[in-house]
């Protein structure tokens, strides 16, 4: 009897340990400039649960993304932590953010942005810091396609900008 009890621990120590739920924090933001409109265009897709609880931690407690209820006020919200958190230079000057609006699919949230009146690119520096005031594990992925040439970087909390260069 003791013989089956230990076979049966172990059977089930390493069933459990592979069954544990371990939670990712990631985000994937595509930067495309688009010469012949003079804009680059920005789509950020973030977990549509992992965005509700910081719009429930930081504007309001009982808001619901995603469902037939979801208030209007909540395009505001985003587009305000959004333009926050999400900051681009251009030629070593400031850019303004359009929002565009956004949509949802599955359980990703896809969020668009828009920097108008772009003629050319030499650099230009990225900041993503979206969810690293509510998760400190986060892990912003972004893409970039400007002047035909791709690059991808990780971003953190400890290291939340990028820097490339178009000589």
């Amino acid at each position: 009897m003791r013989l089956k009890k230990y076979f049966l621990f172990l059977l089930i120590i390493p069933l459990i340990a592979f069954t544990s739920v371990h939670k990712y924090y990631v985000s994937v933001t595509q930067v495309n400039y688009i010469k012949e409109e003079s804009s680059v265009q920005i789509t950020s897709r973030i977990f549509i649960d992992d965005f509700e609880n910081l719009i429930r931690n930081r504007y309001d407690e009982s808001i619901t993304l995603a469902g037939k209820n979801e208030p209007k006020i909540a395009n505001t919200y985003i587009e305000n932590y959004l333009k926050d958190k999400i900051k681009i230079k251009i030629n070593n000057k400031d850019t303004k953010l359009n929002f565009i609006g956004k949509e949802y699919d599955a359980d990703i949230m896809l969020c668009y942005l828009e920097i108008e009146d772009v003629k050319d690119i030499t650099s230009i520096q990225i900041t993503n810091q979206l969810l690293f005031d509510l998760y400190s594990e986060q892990q912003n992925i972004v893409k970039t396609k400007i002047n035909s040439k791709q690059k991808s970087f990780l971003l953190i909390l400890q290291k939340d900008k990028a820097l490339l260069n178009f000589n």
